[in-house]
């Protein structure tokens, strides 16, 4: 497992392998104490630098023998594919996993084999008047995740207080801030969220997730996913098969696959494809099978080539919230967690930042405050309590 140390996603992999009772492998990016525990199980790396890291793992491989690797999150999932590939172990091509990461490449993929999508184009230098995509239309750095630097432009000068705010952003993460970018055609409508699972039969979805709060802009912070859509089976099905057709041109051949979709009237866009499950702790609002099995244990099965389990939903209605930060400053305190979990339909409530630490909302932000889970018969109910269990949450933040 490839697990960055800033991962949400840690404890519900190794709870996944211990189930499987799996010799569980891990590589991050800084030592921790994890890596105390495990000995020689435990790999240092850098994903920046994909053929040092491949090779470490290729090394490790001599003296600790491997049968798969997976990627948790984004950062890892070219340095999985490359030392896979070099193991001979199942593998998505690195050419394909390095297309997911890289959304410029992403797109001229996309294009080239018709698969619908915003119009774009890729702005090399710091002067975007000679963008010629039309208003509204959204920035977005090439490789930063979670709507980090993602913003939308109403007219040319938002666009150039845009561009200048995305590339400072990029900076910050270590892009370096003349980093290309990619401005691209604003798509109105609903936005989706396909789980899906690449095998030899091509793409299995395992969930569709509505986006029941508006996705406008002028910064597209995720908030609440709720599934089963609410969409209905021809429009469901005319996404999946829009998400195969992108998973195919980009080349992913093996593992999850993550997609963002909008949907306006019959037309269906790809916003991203990602070759990796959903992000956060947003995996524990899908269950499958008669015995609730976790998405991580269907993705440990799937990578070490074990017989697949039941892969259908429960067929309640669940909903995960990732609760946004609403101001930039010290995070003092979460106050009324227990009025929130009396809501009725709440199952679960996790507060991911630590009191003390300071916190900045999106773009610039990276990460959420926590995590609001809900269950019911009906996903409108679902929505309608997260939103009521977020309301009575008293989020103090000192500047």
């Amino acid at each position: 497992m490839i697990l960055p140390t800033a991962t949400y996603r840690a404890p519900d992999f190794v709870g996944a392998a211990d189930e499987l009772r799996l010799d569980l492998v891990v590589a991050s990016e800084e030592p921790h104490a994890l890596g105390d525990l495990m000995g020689e199980r435990f790999l240092v790396i850098d994903c920046a630098d994909v053929g040092a890291a491949a090779d470490a793992i290729v090394e490790l491989a001599d003296r600790v023998p491997l049968d798969a690797i997976v990627a948790a999150d984004d950062q890892g999932v070219v340095v999985a594919a490359v030392a896979a590939e070099r193991l001979g172990l199942p593998h998505n091509p690195p050419a394909a996993a390095r297309a997911t990461r890289d959304k410029a490449v992403m797109r001229g993929l996309l294009a080239a084999a018709n698969v619908p999508q915003p119009r774009f184009e890729v702005l090399e230098g710091a002067d975007p008047a000679g963008i010629s995509i039309g208003f509204p239309c959204v920035v977005k750095p090439l490789t930063l995740s979670g709507s980090r630097g993602v913003i939308r432009a109403d007219d040319p000068a938002s666009l150039e207080r845009a561009v200048a705010r995305v590339r400072a952003i990029q900076a910050e993460a270590g892009e370096g801030i003349e980093a290309p970018l990619l401005v691209e055609e604003y798509l109105p409508g609903i936005e989706v969220v396909v789980e899906g699972l690449v095998g030899p039969d091509g793409v299995e979805v395992l969930a569709i997730f509505d986006k029941p709060e508006p996705m406008e802009g002028p910064f597209f912070e995720e908030t609440i996913l709720v599934t089963p859509s609410r969409l209905g089976p021809p429009m469901e099905d005319e996404i999946t098969s829009v998400v195969r057709r992108a998973v195919e041109a980009l080349g992913v051949s093996f593992g999850p696959v993550h997609a963002e979709v909008r949907v306006e009237g019959d037309r269906v866009g790809v916003i991203e494809i990602a070759a990796r499950s959903i992000g956060g702790l947003c995996s524990r609002a899908l269950r499958f099978g008669l015995l609730g099995t976790s998405l991580e244990h269907l993705l440990l099965r799937a990578a070490l080539g074990m017989p697949p389990r039941a892969m259908r939903r429960e067929s309640r209605a669940s909903g995960v919230m990732m609760l946004p930060i609403p101001a930039e400053g010290v995070l003092r305190r979460v106050g009324w967690q227990g009025a929130a979990m009396e809501v009725p339909g709440i199952t679960a409530l996790e507060i991911t930042v630590p009191i003390g630490q300071r916190v900045r909302p999106l773009p610039e932000g990276d990460r959420y405050l926590g995590f609001l889970f809900a269950a019911g018969d009906d996903p409108d109910d679902v929505a309608a309590a997260l939103r009521e269990a977020h309301g009575l949450l008293q989020i103090v933040i000192e500047p």
